[in-house]
């Protein structure tokens, strides 16, 4: 039986939520859903004060609102990142655990020819290739991260595999697409949701990287990557620009960090 979910869980799941949560609700209170759209030459660069909490930026823009709004695209990267990394990464790596032997060979060699590449030149050279967006981030940081997800679905299946229920079904005649979905996949889920839940943070961080590089989001989209590229020409005389968005993205990481270790103690409390 699996154990309830602990408070070490719980937690970081109710703070990314309410992120989200606020992502939407603050610029909806503050009237900034059009903000990107907006120039206040009147009131650039001013420190944070009652009326803007986090001061406002070059042009004159509410940072708290921007800020918040900056999360909705960091999310989607995160998720969109590990869930087409898994989309990809699942199938292949069951299939070469399932069958092993030949196909097991071809499909981890051509896994391997994406792990030579370095973890940000692949990402980088995709991007420059596809253009600057989002969508090109998002795909970039799969293609160079789904093979991780190819090795985890191997080894777990080759284990699920050996057990008695996996040879009992093929005896009974079960085809391929019920033994992956009914036996190997339920079992070696956790693992993979464990590594996801951490991925996401991470993918964020590259995301974030690649924008400020100015392969990312491209304005006027709002991202932190972006938002802390736009701040460092006057960084060092207004330091409220950069410190939101700067902030926001270390707590974000550390909090899908922390929710994946929490998961992997609470599927395996022996590593514990």
């Amino acid at each position: 039986m699996t154990p309830r979910l602990s408070r070490s869980i719980i937690i970081p799941i109710i703070l990314l939520t309410m992120i989200i949560v606020l992502s939407y609700l603050i610029p909806a209170i503050r009237g900034g859903e059009k903000i990107q759209y907006e120039l206040h030459f009147d009131r650039f660069l001013l420190p944070p004060s009652f009326e803007f909490p986090f001061g406002t930026d070059s042009l004159g823009r509410d940072l708290l609102s921007v800020t918040f709004m900056g999360a909705r695209a960091s999310f989607l990267v995160g998720i969109g990142v590990v869930g087409l990394a898994i989309i990809i990464g699942l199938p292949i790596g069951m299939v070469a655990g399932h069958y092993g032997g030949r196909v097991d060979n071809i499909l981890m060699r051509v896994t391997d020819g994406f792990l030579a590449f370095p973890p940000l030149i692949l990402p980088f050279t995709i991007t420059a290739i596809l253009g600057p967006s989002l969508t090109s981030v998002t795909v970039a940081i799969a293609i160079a991260w789904f093979p991780w997800y190819v090795r985890i679905a191997r080894v777990k299946t080759m284990e699920v595999k050996l057990s008695g229920y996996v040879e009992t079904a093929n005896v009974l005649g079960a085809n391929l697409w019920h033994t992956l979905t009914k036996h190997i996949l339920p079992n070696i889920f956790p693992p993979i949701l464990t590594q996801a839940s951490m991925d996401v943070g991470y993918a964020i961080l590259m995301a974030a990287g690649l924008s400020f590089l100015g392969l990312g989001a491209q304005p006027p989209q709002f991202e932190w990557g972006l938002m802390i590229t736009q701040a460092r020409v006057s960084f060092l005389y207004t330091w409220w620009v950069v410190l939101p968005p700067g902030l926001a993205l270390v707590i974000t990481v550390v909090l899908f960090n922390y929710l994946g270790e929490s998961l992997r103690d609470h599927y395996d409390p022996r590593l514990n």
